[in-house]
């Protein structure tokens, strides 16, 4: 065993060493665009379209933390013992401009390792690259093949920058957008400038996206459906609707979408305080799918309640709020408050029915790394009544379980470091301190310390 993990450690430093070669001798390439004749010779400043993308990001996280108080635990219990984990996942992102103002997406995905305690025993998880497929083995798949037109409703036009799963160009300030195919909902939805991508960002679950959005995927966190995004000078109204599961945290979609599927409606309206640029996006969303009743199960067997011997079709519903201010050039300030009804078992992201964030992140400007970043987040985790009586009780679900609970709120502090030594290379230290893992008083709390190796060219 010894030789093994000494192998396995090996493996994963010359791979790191190699994403690091990689990123410094990453220079600046010529892209296969085209120019609009006439305005690009006259200007520079024009945007170059771009017709096709290529971009590639790979992402290595290592953690580690210490022992941590457990009189007792359950399955799903997060461990009481020292361990480490290493996730791995690498992204092609593929865009093709089919013709003005339209274009197609094709991301193909590697994703291997897994999280602390296979992803279990802390609702708020850790790394945000590990999602709850349980297996250490990379695997290929399908991340996300969507096609996306927008329609021009008049006014000023602006630059676009090429990026991932957008191509460079520019589009009317005032448009109509539809996304239709395999995607992400949280590419819709929920953006954040500071605290969006744990790529990049913080790496906390319930920092990613809002916790308390049992958000449609499946448990790589994709799903398929249509969207669309009316952006306006000030405001922008999105609607989308998304499969949902067959069965809590699956792979396979429900085809009866009547009955099953998830719906987002957000308004976000665009301001200026003080001269500096802030958004507030409020959401409300509502899920249909085969899912368990926590008060039901309960009454099915008050000892040992099984979610799943309460299955039927339900409506889970519930409603995001979203804030992010700059204060200067360098300082951002954002939060985000969520609540669901909590009724209903969680069924797609994870057991968060309440939850309250805030952070800040700051630019390296004033100890001259402009380009590094430092940040720090608190957030407040919390379930429902029926919830907590039902884990109390020995009820298990897909990510908690600890046999039994003394319930207390999840509280969990966020610090990460990134420093960027290379145009294309990424390298952050992380802390997280979590009380109360799995909403239980009697256990933890518990330190974890990271180290984040991103690629992205």
């Amino acid at each position: 065993m010894g030789f093994r993990a000494a192998l396995q450690g090996f493996g994963m430093t010359s791979f790191i060493a190699l994403l690091s070669i990689l990123a410094w001798s990453q220079a600046e390439s010529p892209k296969t665009t085209t120019r609009p004749p006439e305005e690009g010779r006259k200007q520079e400043a024009e945007p170059v379209i771009e017709d096709w993308s290529y971009r590639f990001q790979a992402t290595v996280v290592l953690q580690g933390r210490g022992a941590m108080e457990s009189p007792y635990a359950g399955p799903n219990s997060f461990s009481a013992n020292r361990e480490n984990a290493t996730s791995i996942t690498s992204t092609l992102f593929l865009g093709r401009r089919l013709w003005n103002n339209a274009a197609i997406y094709f991301d193909p995905e590697i994703s291997g390792g897994t999280g602390l305690s296979s992803t279990l025993g802390i609702a708020g998880a850790p790394n945000g690259e590990t999602t709850r497929v349980g297996t250490t083995s990379p695997r290929a798949y399908i991340a996300r093949l969507y096609f996306e037109q927008s329609i021009d409703l008049g006014g000023d036009y602006e630059k676009v920058v090429p990026d991932q799963n957008q191509l460079g160009g520019r589009q009317c300030k005032e448009r109509l957008t539809f996304t239709l195919g395999k995607m992400s909902s949280g590419d819709i939805f929920d953006d954040n400038t500071y605290s969006h991508d744990p790529r990049t960002q913080f790496m906390n679950w319930s920092l990613m996206t809002n916790g308390a959005w049992d958000y449609p995927a499946d448990a790589r966190g994709y799903t398929y459906g249509i969207a669309a995004q009316l952006v306006l000078k000030e405001w922008a109204f999105r609607y989308g609707i998304f499969a949902m599961p067959e069965e809590a945290n699956g792979f396979t979609f429900d085809r009866t979408l009547a009955h099953a599927h998830g719906q987002s409606l957000e308004v976000e309206y665009d301001y200026s305080l003080f001269e500096r640029p802030g958004r507030v996006r409020l959401m409300g969303y509502l899920n249909n799918a085969h899912m368990g009743d926590y008060r039901e199960a309960i009454a099915n067997a008050p000892t040992a309640p099984d979610i799943t011997s309460a299955r039927e079709y339900r409506i889970k519903f519930g409603v995001t709020l979203n804030a992010e201010q700059k204060i200067t050039d360098d300082l951002g300030a954002f939060t985000r408050v969520g609540w669901n009804d909590g009724r209903t078992e969680t069924f797609a992201f994870t057991e968060i029915d309440q939850s309250f964030q805030a952070g800040l992140s700051l630019q390296g400007s004033l100890w001259q790394r402009p380009e590094d970043t430092v940040a720090v987040a608190v957030v407040v985790n919390g379930i429902s009544k029926d919830h907590r009586d039902y884990l109390a009780a020995g009820g298990l679900g897909f990510i908690l379980g600890d046999g039994r609970l003394t319930y207390g709120p999840e509280t969990i502090l966020e610090f990460y470091y990134q420093a960027r030594p290379a145009k294309s290379l990424f390298v952050s230290l992380d802390y997280q301190f979590v009380d109360n893992p799995g909403y239980n008083r009697d256990r933890g709390p518990v330190s974890i310390f990271g180290l984040r190796v991103h690629v992205e060219f």
